[in-house]
Formats: C-alpha cells, structure tokens, sequence
C-alpha cells in the first residue's frame, strides 16, 4: 500500500425494485441489530475456569468495524460484520448544490457495483446527507435527489431485478464530522451506499 490508502469501490449491479419512504425512519442508519451470539456456552463445563459462585454474562456479539478512507477523504469503505457501507462526498459526485451527476461519478459508482455483485447483495440501501448550512428542508430535498441519482446509476449497471433499493435523503441528519468546519462539512456532504456482506 502507497502513502494513502485507496478505499477500493467495487461496481454494484443495477436493480429495479426501489422502496423509497418519504417518511421519518424510526431507526437511524447503521443503528439495526446485528446477528446473535454465534455460541452457545456451557457454564458448567469442567474446562471452563470460573470463581466459585461466579455466573456468565449474557453472551453478545460485538460488531468489528473496519473503515478505510482515501488521504484525501473523498471515498470511505466501512466493513462490518454484517454490512459493507462506501461513502462518497458529494463534491466527487455532483457539483456545489447539484444533483446532476458529474462526468468522473459514474466510474466510482460503477466500482461499488461491482462490489455488490460480489457479495450477491438484493438488499441495496442508498441514502443522501448534507452539511447544516442552508435550510434543512433545502438539504432534505437535495440529499434525497443526490440519492437517487446515484441508485439510478447502480440500477443501470447491476440490471437486476432480484436487487431492492431503499433511497432516502436524511439532509442535515447523522453528521459524521463536525459542521462548524468546513473539513467537516465537506465529510457530511456525502452519499452511502450499504448492503449486506456475505464473505
């Protein structure tokens, strides 16, 4: 690996069905529960070593991140246990307070895709964010059409109509940087893609 690490993007097949709720979701992104505790453990196994009296938690799995951003921060790859989210800021995809994709987009959309049909995803979440400036009902809107342009591209090269979308633009909402600096708004201003993992 060179000075920065190239978060590598593989192409996401295109897909047909698209759920797209114009409503508030109950849960935020990345918030849904992961798989249970894959083992189940004996406490009164010989080999096991307790202190007298003593009883085991309650098994649980705990989500192993790994995330890799480019030096400049323009694409992040989070792999979890469960999920593989690719983040994109929107000055890479559109241009300042566009939803018109720009000619270099299509490549790295394409590479997402590609990584979708290795994981033989169906299930395709595409969600839009923006900074706080500006009125929220502009960012709203904005993320949501920024949301969709990117889906249309992965529907196109993935052509599957096993593949559902679930699009939403959150706006303002789950900031993953601090919006007092523009760094950190620049990283707001994104569009992810998730789905599940299966290798």
């Amino acid at each position: 690996m060179g000075a920065a690490t190239l978060l590598l993007v593989t192409n996401l097949c295109g897909a047909t069905a698209v759920r797209a709720d114009d409503s508030d979701p109950s849960v935020p992104p990345g918030t849904e529960p992961s798989a249970t505790a894959p083992v189940k453990i004996d406490p009164t196994d010989p080999d096991l070593k307790l202190p007298e009296g003593a009883t085991l938690a309650d098994p649980k799995v705990l989500d192993i991140k790994s995330v890799v951003e480019d030096q400049s921060g323009d694409e992040r790859r989070e792999d979890t246990n469960a999920d593989v989210t690719f983040a994109l800021q929107a000055e890479v995809l559109f241009s300042k307070d566009s939803a018109k994709l720009s000619a270099a987009a299509k490549a790295r959309i394409d590479t997402i895709a590609d990584e979708i049909r290795k994981q033989n995803a169906t299930q395709v979440r595409v969600f839009g964010f923006t900074d706080n400036l500006g009125s929220s009902a502009h960012g709203d809107v904005l993320s949501r059409q920024r949301a969709n342009a990117v889906q249309g591209v992965l529907d196109q090269d993935l052509n599957d109509p096993n593949v559902t979308f679930d699009v939403r633009g959150y706006g303002e909402q789950y900031p993953i940087a601090d919006n007092s600096t523009e760094e950190g708004r620049k990283k707001n201003r994104r569009v992810e893609v998730t789905f599940p993992r299966t290798s």
